[in-house]
């Protein structure tokens, strides 16, 4: 079964908004056996939403669409379905009183203008809403199925789970798809892409190559009757994977590079302090998204300016400032032990480096890293050379750093 996603709203296109609804769907249909064909962003325009659901209806067997369900004159999914099908609408009573109702609940008297989330066409029916006034609706023809949802995400995330989800498991009892993530770093995409030739060009299991922040990732994607088939698919690709480049492996599926440091933290109750430069507190950001982070983080500190006496301040030696730098390995190491000796942590992370070409320093070359753990028995050391944009690099140091730190840890 193929599948299309519209999302609806001139907002996503003048870029006022991020479409998050997509990424929400797209994640979902995988385990259906849905194959996404494409996603589009269209605007408030009745003849151009007509266009794109007889379009996707002729490649597509589905076709979900976010958002153009509200009551002002430029909310116009419906009438597009409508006139998609060729088909006019109604205002259904049982809707329109359920409408009504909401409002006097809330004290509220309904503007005319809500009359229209009451109505339907003959080949749609209601999707309640129990967060808001926009019931969605499923509308199926000759041609496939157009599947209306609102566009606050939390009212969408509902309408999925309370009605449209059920009604797929009914509809899709075929192909199923599932996915392993194996994520990497330490190689490149080509380094990486030569060791796993033999797995590449593949179509059932796929294997795939993706650059991202935290590194490269694998994914092997596999087709099956069954969950369990299609596991049994990926399982020997994945054991081959792992003998090649198991060296690299950091996490796999939803792992990130703060929980997957954070378990091991927590696992080893440890604590840790961080000191970083070049990436603006993301480093300690990162880390301060786990829930029971304060369990294990004591603290870090941001370092920014190149002024050398900012540096002695937080205990950086002269002789360290003065003979390597501030953008140096030694600096790193003597971060990591004056974060992990001030916060008073089992382990300190020290970070360093320069940014982007905007920021010059005559000994260190934009997009040079340089991370370092001190604990008790000394320091260790982990140079990275990233491409020099800033907030490339501040993104990718910051993960860096703690996928070091996860590889550290896992030796303790």
């Amino acid at each position: 079964m193929k599948a299309e996603i519209v999302s609806i709203g001139t907002e996503l296109l003048m870029g006022e908004i991020t479409d998050t609804n997509a990424s929400f769907i797209a994640s979902r249909l995988p385990p259906l056996g849905i194959e996404l064909q494409l996603v589009s962003q269209v605007g408030d325009d009745l003849d151009v939403l007509v266009e794109t659901f007889k379009r996707g209806l002729l490649r597509s067997d589905i076709i979900f669409t976010t958002g153009g369900l509200g009551p002002t004159q430029d909310d116009l999914t419906r009438e597009a379905v409508a006139k998609t099908f060729g088909e006019e609408m109604t205002v259904q009573a049982d809707l329109l009183e359920h409408l009504e109702e909401g409002f006097r609940r809330r004290g509220m008297p309904m503007p005319p203008t809500n009359v229209k989330q009451a109505t339907l066409i003959p080949s749609a029916v209601s999707l309640p809403n129990a967060r808001g006034t926009a019931p969605g609706w499923w509308a199926t023809g000759d041609d496939g199925t157009i599947i209306c949802m609102p566009g606050p995400p939390r009212e969408l995330r509902g309408i999925w789970e309370e009605e449209v989800l059920p009604r797929l498991r009914k509809e899709t009892r075929g192909e199923v798809i599932v996915s392993r993530n194996i994520k990497t770093s330490g190689v490149s995409e080509g380094g990486l892409d030569e060791m796993v030739a033999e797995y590449l060009g593949q179509d059932n299991p796929y294997l795939g190559l993706y650059s991202k922040s935290d590194g490269i990732h694998l994914r092997i994607i596999a087709r099956a009757s069954t969950e369990d088939e299609a596991w049994s698919l990926i399982a020997p690709v994945e054991e081959g994977l792992t003998s090649i480049v198991g060296p690299y492996i950091w996490g796999y599926d939803d792992e990130t590079p703060e929980r997957s440091a954070g378990l091991l933290l927590a696992e080893k109750k440890l604590t840790l302090a961080t000191m970083e430069s070049c990436t603006g507190g993301l480093l300690a950001s990162n880390i301060t998204e786990e829930p029971l982070s304060d369990g294990y983080y004591n603290g870090g500190m941001v370092l920014h300016s190149s002024d050398r006496s900012a540096w002695l301040e937080v205990g950086i030696p002269r002789e360290v400032v003065e003979g390597y730098g501030v953008y140096s390995e030694q600096a790193a190491q003597a971060m990591a032990q004056a974060a992990r000796t001030r916060m008073r942590a089992d382990i300190g992370l020290g970070l360093t480096g320069l940014a982007g070409m905007d920021s010059i320093d005559e000994n260190t070359p934009a997009g040079a890293i340089h991370i370092a753990i001190a604990w008790e028995d000394g320091v260790s050391y982990f140079p990275s050379r990233l491409p020099p944009r800033r907030q490339v690099v501040k993104r990718r140091a910051a993960s860096t750093a703690l996928i070091e730190l996860r590889r550290f840890l896992s030796t303790l």
